[in-house]
C-alpha cells in the first residue's frame, strides 16, 4: 500500500502534463463554433478593421475616487489605446501587436511613458470591445481554445470559453508558462452570446509569478453601424471596481491609422 501512495502522485503529475500538452496545442470544435458564432452576433454582416469609443469614466485606486472623459480606439491587426483626463491630470495606456513581438507603456499625469512588463502583453490589447479580441483569436493560427461549459456567472447563465497562445510569439526572452500569461477567459450570454465579461490576469512589473486577477463587464449593448457595441465596461482588479466607462459615442471603421499606436 505504501508504495502505491507513493506511485499515485507520480502518476497523477504524469497525467496532469500530458492534458496540459494537449490543451495547450490543441483547439475543441465546440470552442470554435462557440467563438464563430458569439463574433457573428457581434458583428452579423460587418468586417470590423478599427472602432473609437468616447465617453465618460470615473476612476479608483486606493482613495483616489475620481471621474473624467475617455477616449478608446482600437484596430484589427491587435493594437489599442485609451486615454483619460481626470481631476489629477491624462492617463494613457497604448498596447501594440502590429510588428509581431508585443509592446506596451502607459503614463500618468506627468505625461512620462514607462514601458509595459512584457509577462503583461500576452492577452490580446482591446479588452474594452470584444468583438476585436474574439475575431483575433479566430484568425491568428497561434490561439487556441477550449469550451468549458454552461456556467452562472453574476446571476447570468453565460457559456464559458477559454482562449490562449499554443505556440509563442516572437519574445526578446524566453517566457514560460506561456498559457498562464495569455489565457483569457470569455463568457458569453447563453442566450444571445453576447459577451457578458472577461477575465484574465496581470502581474506586478517585477514580479511575474504574483497574479492579479482582472475581470471585464460588458452590457448595455447597442447597435452602431450594424455592430453591437457594449456602451457599459467596467473593469475590475482583485474583484474591486477600478474603471468604470460609460461610452457616449462609437464610430465603427473610420480608417484608423497605425501611427496612433506607436508605443
Amino acid at each position: 500500500m505504501p508504495f502505491r501512495l507513493s506511485v499515485l502522485p507520480a502518476l497523477l503529475t504524469l497525467t496532469s502534463a500530458s492534458l496540459l500538452a494537449q490543451q495547450t496545442n490543441t483547439t475543441s470544435a465546440q470552442a470554435s463554433i462557440m467563438l464563430q458564432q458569439s463574433l457573428h452576433a457581434l458583428a452579423p454582416s460587418v468586417s470590423v478593421a478599427d472602432v473609437s469609443l468616447s465617453g465618460s469614466a470615473r476612476r479608483i485606486a486606493g482613495s483616489d475616487d475620481e471621474t473624467g472623459t475617455v477616449a478608446l480606439k482600437a484596430i484589427s491587426g491587435g493594437a489599442a489605446r485609451m486615454d483619460a483626463n481626470f481631476s489629477s491630470g491624462q492617463r494613457s495606456e497604448v498596447q501594440n501587436l502590429l510588428s509581431g513581438s508585443p509592446v506596451g507603456s502607459w503614463s500618468g499625469p506627468d505625461g512620462i511613458f514607462h514601458p509595459m512588463a512584457y509577462h503583461n502583453l500576452m492577452t490580446d490589447p482591446c479588452w474594452f470591445f470584444p468583438t476585436l479580441a474574439i475575431s483575433r483569436t479566430i484568425s491568428t493560427s497561434s490561439y487556441a481554445s477550449a469550451y468549458i461549459g454552461r456556467e452562472t456567472r453574476n446571476g447570468q447563465s453565460v457559456e464559458h470559453v477559454q482562449v490562449w497562445q499554443a505556440t509563442p510569439v516572437q519574445t526578446p526572452v524566453p517566457i514560460p508558462g506561456l498559457q498562464h500569461f495569455s489565457q483569457m477567459d470569455l463568457y458569453l450570454d447563453s442566450t444571445t452570446l453576447l459577451p457578458a465579461s472577461l477575465t484574465f490576469q496581470v502581474h506586478p512589473d517585477n514580479n511575474m509569478s504574483v497574479d492579479i486577477f482582472v475581470e471585464v463587464l460588458f452590457s448595455d449593448y447597442r447597435a452602431i453601424s450594424g455592430v453591437q457595441v457594449p456602451f457599459r465596461v467596467q473593469k475590475y482588479l482583485n474583484n474591486g471596481l477600478a474603471l468604470d466607462l460609460q461610452l457616449e459615442t462609437a464610430t465603427i471603421n473610420s480608417g484608423l491609422s497605425a501611427s496612433l499606436f506607436l508605443v
